[in-house]
């Protein structure tokens, strides 16, 4: 007898208790999901610029307020973003992985402590320190203006200096299962640790490195209380700053002009995730296997 033929059917009230009220929580978490993104989209094409009027949904469509962004700055936003959020992100991959591949291969004195500490570190937003990273850039613009604020720069070097802690220590595991023997066997065919470190580690713990990358990339692209204590002129901004730049006031903001630029916003971090999908469960599952 086949298994399906064997399986029980459920009916009536038992399948609604085992199965039946999955579907209506699926159903529901959907709705919640995708009704504000559908909201925002028919917002974007309402060229009455009003958020009330875009309660009947798709009543106008018009690519006015797209066409209208290139005219207030937003390409210049757009492309500072995702320079700022493509180094911040590289950056963080290679500074993470430099970190877990010594603590994960080499044994030192402070090595328990030095992971201790970067997990406690990482459980103060960054946030906090907003006072002493402005005095901080202030001074630093004195002698390196390239470094000070106003500069995507030093807004860089802000988000590097606190993206180490959490991402080294997820790195760190996921480098733990990767087999000591490999790096043996290399040794004895008189590799370095760095060509061990390049060419061998970095290829099998690519998935790690995916799944840091994307989420430094989205967590600097809405980034927004270190980028406005950073940058504070307009032509300057990110797209985070730019947007709430235009809705600030809510007296004469155009929000179907901010609508257009949030769903225009959203495509780079969407194509991103699409692209490393493949990557994201096992590089953020792999790494609690093994500490």
């Amino acid at each position: 007898m086949s298994r399906t033929a064997s399986a029980p059917v459920l009916r009536g009230r038992r399948w609604w208790a085992e199965v039946g009220w999955r579907h209506v929580v699926g159903v529901v978490m959907i709705a919640v999901c995708v009704l504000p993104l559908v909201y925002v989209v028919s917002a974007s094409l309402n060229p009455g610029g009003t958020l009330t009027g875009s309660n009947d949904l798709f009543r106008t469509v018009d690519l006015q307020n797209y066409a209208d962004l290139w005219g207030r700055g937003y390409g210049g936003w757009f492309v500072g973003s995702l320079v700022v959020c493509t180094a911040t992100s590289v950056g963080t991959v290679l500074m993470g992985s430099a970190a877990a591949y010594a603590f994960s291969r080499f044994r030192f004195t402070g090595r328990r402590g030095g992971l201790t500490f970067l997990l406690l570190v990482q459980m103060f937003p960054q946030m906090l320190a907003f006072v002493a990273v402005f005095l901080l850039l202030l001074s630093i613009g004195d002698v390196f203006p390239a470094l000070g604020l106003n500069s995507r720069l030093g807004l860089v070097a802000v988000y590097l200096g606190g993206a180490l802690g959490v991402n080294a220590f997820l790195m760190y595991g996921f480098f733990n299962t990767v087999p000591r023997e490999l790096d043996e066997a290399a040794k004895i065919d008189g590799a370095t640790h760095g060509q061990i470190f390049w060419t061998i580690i970095l290829r099998l713990v690519a998935p790690i490195l995916a799944v840091v990358g994307l989420l430094s990339f989205i967590g600097s692209f809405g980034e927004f209380i270190i980028a406005k204590v950073v940058l504070q002129r307009p032509q300057e901004y990110t797209l985070a700053l730019g947007l709430y730049y235009w809705a600030a006031d809510e007296r004469t903001a155009r929000w179907g002009l901010f609508a257009a630029g949030a769903v225009l916003a959203a495509i780079p971090v969407v194509l991103l995730f699409l692209f490393l999908q493949k990557y994201i469960v096992s590089g953020l599952t792999a790494g609690s296997v093994k500490g």
